[in-house]
This record gives structure tokens, C-alpha cells and sequence, in this order.
């Protein structure tokens, strides 16, 4: 990208080594989760932590420093450039006052605590992870101190992950939304749906090879480039953007209920075309990544869903499935549709259905809060989950593995991150909502295997212009809505109560 100021290309010059390191700490990041040996976890902690000091470093030179300074006094900026300096400003602002030592504190920490959870979730002992957790949860109280806040500690943290979210906004969301939710799940419970009953799919034994041989013939059929794009295999299914051509996601294959595979292989398929599909002249620029965490999740939600867990797509997919997964032969079209959309309410976030998933977040982001708030110390987090699960959902886990050491996040330092899940199932119901509209043919092109209108329109709209806008600039712009949870409530009213 060349821009029309000169003192805005100067900053682009300079921004390319803090891409590079940026562009190696994903790859590395992406080794680190698929194929790793696990005893490089100290060397590999060392040079992350390193890299994270060196791009740091080159951030906040006093030169690069001066020069966004001196184009945030500028006129008559473009879009694109204004959002550069936006994006610059946020990070310098928010590292210049983190202190190199809770920098690379944070990097260690996450590099060593997340291959302990691993080990503490496959024996399902959370004391065993506990001193790391705490460790980890002590740097992010420093963070958020040393960052600031208005009003609650945890606002620092929000803010990292989605630009000028607070615990005032979520209070809100999930103030609507959870009740409005467990209504829906006690009525369908109560009606005895036909949602709510478990397929004998979701118990048969897959032939791994199978699958994935499905999993790449979707890809197929949603149209990824294969020379921009590749898929492996990670205990926890994740996408890693190395930079707009080279974008790579991992699924999972647990040998059964095969549709946790798919699902996953279409959600983190939504993220990477969310970077795939963004303007070939922000890459190497700090535009080059997306608006938020929160509009990235509602492009995998969209895609999972909507797209993915719809009637029309599953017919589509359902002989493809047949072909590979002999067992399908035994259901008609409408029980494998049944099979994506199971209604159950149980312990793990990751394999919960769209009417509980959000529930899953608010435990989740309550917890969160209260850690942040001093109201709930690491002893005592294993205890709440398990009562405040029970009250949300009606069911109480029975060991620390579907509990408190399911997910990968806190072991990373991920705080303040679990709420754009949230976020982005709320605007992936808007996303839907306005392309019906605006796409005659929605239904039709999906019944059709034609994804091409679907993705030009969320181009347009969404991905093109990568990190330009602030998140709640562009869902006003281009949505002219907000966190709404009123569209996504009507969404699952519509398909679960109604049809």
C-alpha cells in the first residue's frame, strides 16, 4: 500500500520488520499447537517471548513514535489512513506503558502454562494447573493496572480483544440474552422437540481418513484456494493468519459424532476467509488484520450455523457425507439435519449447539469478572463453575476435564477474549438477517452449492476492509446495528420453536 500523505508512507516503511516478527511469532504459534515436540516447550517460550520484546521495541522507537504523533495532527487523512494511525496509536498507547518484564512474564508463562493445562486436562487434576492459572492471572491484573480503566479492572483486558468493549456492554448483552435463552431451552425440553432428541450418529465409531477426505471435499465446495490456505490436525481446532496469502486452520477428529469435525472444519473455514477475502493492499500493513475478535467470530458463527448447520446446506452435503461415512446410509436427509442441530444441554463449550453455546459464554464471562474484580480466588473457580453451570444449564460436571480445564484460553492468557464468542453469534444472526434482504436467491444458491454471492456480499460489507473501522464503527455503517441480541433470539426462535 502506498498512501498519498508522506509522513503515513513513512509509517508504513517502518511498520514492515513488526510485521515480520508478527508474521514469525504466528508461524511459530501455529508449529507450536500441530507438530512441536513437547520438550522444545522452554526454547521455544524463550525465543517467543524474545520476539515479543524485539517487536515491542520497534514499536515504541522514539522515531516511529514521533511519526504517528505527527499524523495524528494531520487533515483531510483518508479512511485507510486514519484507521493506520487508529490501529498504531491504540497498541503504542497501551505497550508503552507495559514494562518489558511482564511482557516477556506473559510470554513464558503462557508457553509453560498451556503445555501443563494440556497434561492437567488429559489427567482432569486442576490443582495440578493451578499455581500456572494464578500466575498467569496475576500478570493480567498488572496489565490491566498498568494499561488503566475507568471503571472495572476487566475493561482493560475487553478492550485488548474487542476496541472499547466494557462490563457495562456485556452486562447488558448477557442481561437480555440469558434468560431469553434458557426460556427457549426449558420450552423445548418441556415439548419433548425432536431437536432435543440425540441421533444414534453422534454414538458410531468414523474411519478418521474418511472424514477428513469429507472435511477437504467441503472445503472444495466452499471454494478455498488451496495455494493461499491450508488444514492440519490440533487437539484444539484453531486458525492462524500468517498473512493474507498464507492462511491456516486444524481440525479435530475424535473418532466419533462426526459432526463435531465437520462443524469445527467450517468454523475455523468462516475465520480464514474472513482474512482471505481482505483488500490484497493492507497486507503488510497494520489494517491487514480484522475489525475485531468479535466480527472475526461472527464470520465463523455465520458459516458454522447459519450456512453450516442449515437444511438447505445439509441436504447439499448429505450425499457427500454418505459417501464417506457409510453409517449416514441408515438416515434420511431430515434426521441427519436433526443430527447437526441436537439440542442438549451438557459440560463443554466447544461441542455445545447454538441454543446453549451463548449460556457456556456467560458462565465464562461471569467468572471472568469476578477474577478481575476480586471477588473469586483460583482456589475457589472449580467450585463456582460447577454451581453456576448447574444453575444455566442442569448440569453439574463431574470432573475438572468438563469443567474448569476445558479450554485452552486462560492457559494462554486469553482474558476478556470469551465474550466475543458471544458478540459474534449476535452479529452473525444481523449478518444473516440483512443478506436475506439484500439476496433474493440466499436460499437457492446454498440449495445450489453456489457460495459465490454469499462471500462477495460479506466481501463487501465485512472482510475488505480489514481493521480500518473500529468494530462498533463498522457494524454501524455497514449494519446499522449494533450488539444486538434481538435478531439472534428471533433466529433460533424461528428454527427451533417454529419449524
Amino acid at each position: 500500500m502506498r498512501c498519498e500523505n508522506h509522513i503515513v508512507n513513512q509509517i508504513l516503511d517502518a511498520y514492515k520488520p513488526m510485521w515480520s516478527l508478527n508474521h514469525a511469532i504466528s508461524l511459530m504459534g501455529w508449529d507450536f499447537e500441530t507438530y512441536m515436540p513437547t520438550s522444545g516447550t522452554e526454547e521455544r517460550g524463550m525465543a517467543d517471548s524474545q520476539l515479543h520484546i524485539l517487536h515491542k521495541n520497534l514499536l515504541l522507537n522514539k522515531d516511529f513514535v514521533g511519526l504517528v504523533e505527527s499524523a495524528k495532527k494531520l487533515d483531510g487523512l483518508s479512511d485507510l489512513e486514519k484507521g493506520i494511525v487508529r490501529v498504531l496509536n491504540r497498541e503504542i498507547t497501551k505497550q508503552i506503558k507495559i514494562p518489558n518484564e511482564l511482557t516477556q512474564a506473559e510470554s513464558l508463562e503462557r508457553i509453560r502454562g498451556n503445555m501443563v493445562w494440556r497434561e492437567a486436562r488429559q489427567k482432569s487434576d486442576f490443582m495440578m494447573y493451578a499455581p500456572h492459572l494464578k500466575k498467569m492471572i496475576e500478570i493480567k491484573k498488572q496489565i490491566a493496572e498498568k494499561i488503566g480503566y475507568e471503571k472495572h479492572p476487566y475493561d482493560a483486558l475487553l478492550d485488548s480483544f474487542e476496541e472499547d468493549l466494557t462490563v457495562d456492554d456485556l452486562d447488558k448483552v448477557f442481561g437480555e440474552l440469558t434468560p431469553r435463552i434458557q426460556k427457549i431451552l426449558k420450552k423445548l425440553v418441556d415439548l419433548g422437540s425432536p431437536f432435543c432428541k440425540e441421533s444414534k450418529l453422534a454414538k458410531s465409531n468414523y474411519d478418521i481418513q474418511s472424514v477428513d477426505k469429507l472435511n477437504h471435499d467441503i472445503l472444495t465446495l466452499l471454494q478455498y484456494d488451496r495455494k493461499r490456505f491450508r488444514m492440519d490436525v490440533s487437539t484444539h481446532p484453531f486458525t492462524e493468519t500468517m498473512g493474507l496469502n498464507d492462511v491456516r486452520i486444524t481440525t479435530r477428529y475424535e473418532g466419533t459424532d462426526f459432526k463435531k469435525s465437520i462443524s469445527s472444519t467450517i468454523h475455523e473455514a468462516g475465520h480464514a476467509l474472513y482474512d482471505l477475502q481482505r483488500d490484497q493492499s493492507l497486507s503488510v500493513t497494520p489494517l491487514e488484520g480484522g475489525s475485531s475478535l468479535a466480527l472475526h467470530e461472527s464470520q465463523s458463527r455465520f458459516w458454522e450455523n447459519i450456512v453450516g448447520r442449515s437444511l438447505s446446506f445439509v441436504q447439499l452435503i448429505a450425499p457427500m457425507i454418505r459417501k464417506q461415512v457409510n453409517f449416514a446410509n441408515q438416515v434420511s436427509d431430515h434426521e441427519l439435519y436433526l443430527y447437526f442441530n441436537n439440542v442438549k444441554a451438557d459440560y463443554i463449550r466447544v461441542d455445545a449447539d447454538e441454543v446453549t453455546y451463548n449460556l457456556h459464554i456467560a458462565l465464562r464471562y461471569e467468572i471472568e469478572k469476578k477474577i478481575f474484580g476480586d471477588e473469586l480466588s483460583v482456589s475457589e473457580i472449580p467450585e463456582f463453575w460447577n454451581d453456576r453451570m448447574e444453575q444455566l444449564l442442569g448440569v453439574r460436571p463431574t470432573n475438572d476435564s468438563q469443567g474448569v480445564l476445558q479450554d485452552t484460553h486462560w492457559s494462554s492468557g486469553l482474558f476478556g477474549y470469551f465474550p466475543t464468542y458471544t458478540l459474534g453469534n449476535l452479529v452473525s444472526a444481523i449478518i444473516a438477517s440483512k443478506m436475506r434482504k439484500d439476496l433474493e436467491d440466499y436460499e437457492k444458491d446454498i440449495k445450489r452449492g453456489d457460495f459465490q454471492p454469499i462471500r462477495e456480499w460479506l466481501r463487501l460489507k465485512i472482510h475488505q476492509h480489514g481493521s480500518s473501522y473500529a468494530p462498533k464503527v463498522l457494524l454501524k455503517n455497514t449494519l446499522n446495528e449494533g450488539y444486538n441480541p434481538d435478531y439472534f433470539v428471533t433466529y433460533i426462535e424461528t428454527k427451533y420453536l417454529e419449524s
